[in-house]
């Protein structure tokens, strides 16, 4: 018996773009194109069904995949990632067969349970009870393996009152939670699973990344896509990176997942604003300048993990007496928080009231402490410590580089959020045959 769960050999998929209809200003344009328009229904039809032999180069086409091939196999989980549009969720439905490759082939070998998109597999003339028998039926499971099951199902999706409710009538949240509970508990031997997850609250989605654990954990096969870096990495053990449709990189979590986000993210380590009637902000307060730089060096200097930094933020506040403090939220590459400082125990103006002007606030960050990656800053201006009137999700992005001397012998990814250079002693006790005799 073969140990591959899925072989995908040289897909591509090709869509055809529909282009608008030119709209007419006049009586007898709009008479013109009503009588030209059966020819060119024709001529549509005619190119319809020579498909595989247009022009790929053409501007009404668009290759969703192109030349995709990997294989995985039993009890591996692998993660794909990419940006939006880089083809991940039409690779899922090739693989799944609701569309088919217009080049190449797919194969899976065992039953599939899908999780592509909100509400997919469900009927919603049918109740919640009636379409997890349905799908049951779908993955070729008899009644009383699916009444085994169940309770659990229904347990685990939260949504007891309604089960016998028509689907129709649920939301979003509550199909996603259904369909998630279906697929991971009706045991497909290959589970599949889109980014749906995202629609669901925080503690929903922490129950579906524990339940995705456990799937791993039992040796069944699962294809995972997210924009989660973080259950990315702590769910597969391999991952493959889809770019214009294309694989880009193929290999473990940790090192394709660095490089796609390095990709992904631009450094941005100095931004300034002259004209303060445009610059970022509203009627409270505009921002000036915002700035990362080594403590003793400028913004285009490179930055390392043994690299002392300073943050540099000069803002206009434009309310006269406001009380005003900023708030820093550092965030590594793969979206995790590393810390959150604020300027509430700044000595010289925290408590007291802001004249209208120009300000500048600094905050230094110490050497040996950030791990490296790209980061990125997002700030917020905090009026009476409690108030948001200004925030800027990225508004620097900066690059930390890993230091050879701090490595010794370990030349692989050091792991966690941050990397602090903690001192450490080790003491010479007892020699061993001394220890032995006192025995």
């Amino acid at each position: 018996m073969s140990d591959v769960a899925i072989r995908v050999e040289n897909i591509s998929k090709l869509y055809r773009i529909g282009l608008r209809e030119k709209k007419h200003d006049s009586f007898v344009g709009a008479i013109v194109d009503f009588v030209k328009r059966p020819v060119r229904n024709l001529k549509r039809l005619q190119k319809l069904s020579t498909f595989r032999e247009v022009d790929a180069d053409s501007d009404d086409v668009i290759w969703a995949l192109r030349n995709v091939s990997f294989e995985v196999k039993r009890g591996e989980v692998v993660g794909i990632i990419g940006r939006n549009g880089s083809g991940k969720s039409t690779l899922l439905k090739i693989i799944s067969r609701i569309t088919e490759p217009s080049e190449g082939r797919g194969e899976t070998i065992g039953r599939i349970g899908s999780l592509l998109e909100v509400g997919t597999g469900f009927h919603p003339e049918l109740t919640g009870r009636e379409n997890i028998y349905l799908n049951g039926v779908i993955l070729g499971m008899r009644k009383a393996e699916v009444d085994k099951k169940f309770d659990e199902i229904v347990a685990f999706s939260e949504i007891d009152k309604f089960i016998d409710t028509p689907v129709k009538r649920y939301s979003s949240g509550m199909k996603v939670r259904l369909a998630f509970a279906v697929a991971a508990h009706l045991e497909p031997e290959i589970l599949l699973v889109d980014e749906v997850l995202a629609v669901g609250d925080a503690a929903f989605q922490k129950k579906c990344l524990g339940k995705m654990q456990d799937v791993a954990s039992e040796g069944r096969t699962a294809l995972f896509v997210s924009h989660n870096m973080v259950a990315v990495q702590s769910l597969c053990g391999r991952v493959i990176w889809l770019d214009d449709g294309r694989v880009v990189e193929e290999g473990g979590p940790d090192p394709v997942v660095s490089k796609y986000l390095q990709a992904s993210f631009k450094t941005l380590t100095e931004r300034l604003w002259d004209d303060v009637t445009i610059a970022p902000g509203n009627d409270r307060v505009r921002m000036h300048l915002a700035r990362i730089r080594p403590e003793k060096g400028s913004p285009s200097d490179r930055i390392s993990i043994r690299t002392p930094l300073v943050m540099e933020f000069e803002y206009w506040n434009l309310e006269p007496d406001a009380h005003l403090n900023l708030s820093v939220c550092l965030y590594n590459e793969t979206g995790v928080m590393v810390f959150n400082t604020a300027s509430i125990h700044e000595p010289i103006w925290q408590g007291r009231p802001f004249p209208a002007g120009l300000f500048r606030s600094q905050c230094r960050i110490p050497g040996d402490l950030l791990n490296d990656g790209m980061h990125r800053v997002q700030l917020l201006v905090v009026k009476d410590q409690g108030v948001v009137v200004f925030r800027d999700h990225s508004v620097l992005a900066f690059d930390v580089a890993d230091d050879a001397q701090m490595r010794g012998e370990w030349h692989g990814k050091w792991r966690g959020a941050v990397r602090p250079n903690l001192k450490w002693e080790t003491e010479y006790l007892k020699r061993r045959s001394e220890d032995i005799k006192g025995e």
